[in-house]
């Protein structure tokens, strides 16, 4: 079963209109639709948090609005702009997150997020990623994570909540108390559902079928089974217009690892010669499995630098194979480069006296593919004496700087994030402690060096100008070196607790 993301955006519209006004805090206290012919009527497209507060929803008639909200502020809504804006968002997220992106009606972005969560940390990480970068930007969102669109596009919208995950195979129990606007209907089918007396999901999912689709058609039906994922809702992926693409239709469905993995090569030699075509080459491709149950699979790749070496290709997409579900039947694959960079064509060997500069962007990518991106870095120098504000972390083939680390005290090889908290004996102020208590096991000091004064960073905050931290280099009876502070001089109390914590372990 795969794993949908919903991102709602509740004021796109709204805060774009008020943006171009000039108006923008003034309109955001008071009551304001956006409106769009239906046919012969005007019905609510987008609405701000003070109209939904009164009562307005999208998709109610524009008269309906007016009656119960007299001082309602009316505006045209330009669908154009908002769907370029939405479609600006899924091309940034297809190029973070997911191979798969489109956007959800009006309002949102849908994301198919199988495979690709582990890449970002986890689902709740990545949900709350996302939702984190668009308030970077100024937009409001909502994230959901579910196993199909339909719930995953409800509990983005009625959760109340900025991100939720409903774990896999919990879907009826998230659903059930949700209203029943959240199941993408009409407002028409929606308005007369209330007059029956239905509120919730749960209430309508227990009523027999066939009177309500009598009723109000197969929609309803529909959007229940979509819902619960009864029946399959395929998300078509938005693609860049410069993208490079290629594909194979097969006249009979394939599934097999091995028949995968042969077209799959004809389709790199493909995509490479496109490539050589145009002087390109590639830093993601994506490769995605239209199957004939009408879902996708799909899988990427990322590359710290362009290429557009076939075998290279080959060999990181092949190791995705495992990743893709064939199901019933692949019935069309595809092979995109959706992000690509001009190739700068570089001589292996200089001369046969230089040394020539290990390439080791092979073995970053491999890894990267594997475990993530985000786990995979370089370590580069700081001008800072705090520990751990002495390094910072960068692409793990950027070119290096001229800056190093002072050498006057040796640092140890493994740097704790958080200094963990010991219990020391030692006399103060200068003595290294006689022994101390980590985790419940206590370390008799044999050897001891220190010891080493760190200031605290007056021009950062106010509660380091008179900050002091005493480091000691220990070692006990059994060989292990330990690397301890004293938060504090010794003497003064306003230098800091006078606690002690280790802060790193020696190789």
């Amino acid at each position: 079963m795969g794993r949908v993301m919903s991102v709602y955006l509740p004021t796109l519209s709204t805060d774009r209109f008020q943006k171009h006004s000039g108006e923008g805090e003034a309109l955001r206290q008071r009551p304001l639709i956006l409106a769009h012919h239906a046919g012969n009527r005007r019905v609510v497209s987008a609405l701000n948090p003070a109209a939904y507060k009164v009562g307005l929803r999208v998709g109610m008639p524009v008269a309906k609005a007016q009656a119960l909200v007299a001082d309602v502020v009316i505006a045209d809504a330009s669908m154009q702009a908002d769907l370029a804006a939405l479609e600006k968002l899924a091309l940034w997220a297809l190029g973070i997150y997911t191979p798969v992106v489109s956007v959800d009606g009006p309002d949102g972005l849908v994301l198919d997020t199988t495979g690709a969560d582990h890449l970002h940390g986890s689902e709740t990480e990545m949900a709350n990623g996302i939702v984190e970068k668009l308030k970077h930007a100024g937009l409001a969102a909502r994230t959901a994570v579910a196993d199909t669109w339909g719930a995953a596009h409800a509990m983005a919208r009625f959760s109340g909540k900025s991100s939720v995950v409903v774990p896999p195979g919990l879907i009826a129990d998230a659903l059930i108390d949700l209203p029943i606007t959240a199941l993408r209907l009409p407002f028409t089918t929606v308005d007369g559902l209330r007059t029956m007396g239905f509120e919730t999901i749960g209430e309508l999912a227990s009523k027999p079928r066939a009177p309500l689709t009598l009723r109000f058609g197969p929609e309803l039906g529909r959007r229940l089974d979509q819902a619960f994922g009864r029946l399959a809702e395929p998300i078509e992926p938005i693609r860049p217009m410069e993208m490079i693409e290629v594909r194979r239709n097969f006249a009979e469905p394939i599934g097999a690892p091995e028949t995968i993995a042969k077209y799959l090569a004809r389709l790199v030699d493909e995509l490479v010669a496109e490539f050589q075509k145009t002087g390109l080459g590639a830093r993601r491709i994506d490769l995605i499995c239209y199957k004939v149950d009408n879902t996708i699979s799909a899988a990427r790749i990322g590359l710290q630098q362009p290429n557009r070496d076939a075998k290279r290709l080959y060999r990181l997409l092949s190791d995705k194979i495992e990743t893709i579900e064939p199901g019933f039947g692949i019935e069309i694959m595809s092979l995109a480069a959706t992000v690509v960079e001009p190739l700068e064509i570089r001589q292996s060997h200089s001369s046969l006296i230089e040394e020539s500069i290990a390439d080791v962007s092979d073995l970053v990518d491999t890894l990267a593919n594997r475990v993530g991106r985000s786990r995979i870095f370089a370590v580069k120098p700081v001008a800072s004496d705090v520990p751990e504000r002495s390094f910072m972390r960068a692409p793990p083939l950027e070119e290096p700087i001229n800056d190093s680390w002072r050498n006057d005290w040796p640092r140890p090889a493994r740097l704790f994030e958080d200094p963990q908290p010991i219990e020391a004996i030692a006399m103060l102020p200068d003595s290294p402690p006689a022994s101390f208590t980590w985790k419940g096991v206590r370390h008799r000091v044999k050897r001891a060096d220190g010891p080493e004064r760190v200031f605290g960073e007056w021009w950062r905050r106010d509660a380091e100008l008179t900050a002091v931290r005493d480091y000691f280099q220990v070692e006990n009876e059994s060989g292990e070196r330990f690397w301890i502070y004293r938060a504090g001089d010794g003497e003064h109390l306003e230098t800091g607790s006078h606690k002690w914590f280790l802060h790193g372990i020696f190789a």
